[in-house]
């Protein structure tokens, strides 16, 4: 009987031949964070803002992310650390009523929320330029020192609930919506107070990271050889559609004890 018998098989891969220094973000610091943002005001152009006016009731569809304004300033006399202040800005897409037998009638408008963390960074003394930059561009105001990046990923936002008032329920601080997304709603959207003013519950998730591009030193494997061969498309159109499961699924869906919520295949 051979003496390695039930060792795990040596893998060529598992050696690294050479250590290598690249150039990457790391992550300094990062939080996440679940929010429930109650009562955000939803902005509508003109056209729609007279169907709001007349409605009697609202009932919110859906929620998406249109994008985020991220800006990231150094706390002064706090030496390594930085506010991260996002502005985002949704797409609110609701239904207004305007009797017990009328059909819905589906708008869409912009909510805008705001919210501010604090995370370290570190610090960078050092300015950074790349064969990339142009000397003509170069704006003799302009800041090249190696400040960190911050970046926000955000979640499916969660549709909760909407109301109708006939009155701001609450100040709400001045915010302009860029011309890029009002130009999605064809027309500028007010923020003066209306007849009938649409207010909206969301759930948020959203995970914030501070990066900072830095030299690492990490094991080299072997270069990334793709293994798996190119498979050429067909113009045939049939001949894509074979290629396709049969969705079992969408005819047979799911029971709730055939789900696998990671519990060792038992329903959770």
């Amino acid at each position: 009987m051979p003496d390695n018998e039930g060792m795990p098989e040596f893998d060529s891969r598992d050696c690294f031949k050479e250590a290598v220094c690249i150039d990457a973000m790391r992550i300094y610091d990062s939080c996440s964070d679940k929010d429930c943002v109650e009562d955000i005001r939803v902005l509508f152009p003109a056209a729609s803002q007279a169907m709001v006016d007349s409605a009697t009731n609202v009932r919110i569809k859906d929620v998406n992310v249109i994008t985020v304004y991220v800006d990231l300033q150094p706390i002064p006399f706090n030496k390594g650390f930085y506010s991260v202040d996002m502005t985002f800005f949704f797409d609110v897409a609701v239904e207004l009523f305007g009797g017990p037998t009328a059909c819905p009638v589906p708008v869409n408008g912009v909510a805008v929320f705001n919210k501010k963390v604090v995370l370290y960074g570190s610090e960078g003394s050092v300015k950074v330029f790349s064969s990339t930059q142009c000397t003509d561009e170069l704006d003799g105001n302009e800041d090249t020192r190696a400040l960190p990046k911050a970046t926000v990923q955000v979640a499916e936002p969660v549709a909760l609930s909407a109301k109708l008032c006939d009155r701001l329920c609450r100040n709400e601080p001045y915010c302009r919506i860029p011309d890029c997304i009002c130009q999605r709603y064809g027309g500028e959207l007010d923020s003066a107070p209306q007849r009938n003013n649409v207010y909206v519950t969301i759930g948020l998730f959203t995970i914030v990271q501070i990066v900072r591009s830095v030299q690492m030193l990490i094991p080299a494997y072997d270069f990334c050889v793709p293994e798996k061969e190119c498979v050429t498309t067909s113009d045939n159109p049939c001949e894509l559609f074979r290629r396709i499961d049969f969705p079992t699924n969408e005819f047979f869906p799911p029971r709730a004890t055939d789900l696998d919520c990671g519990c060792g295949g038992k329903p959770c």
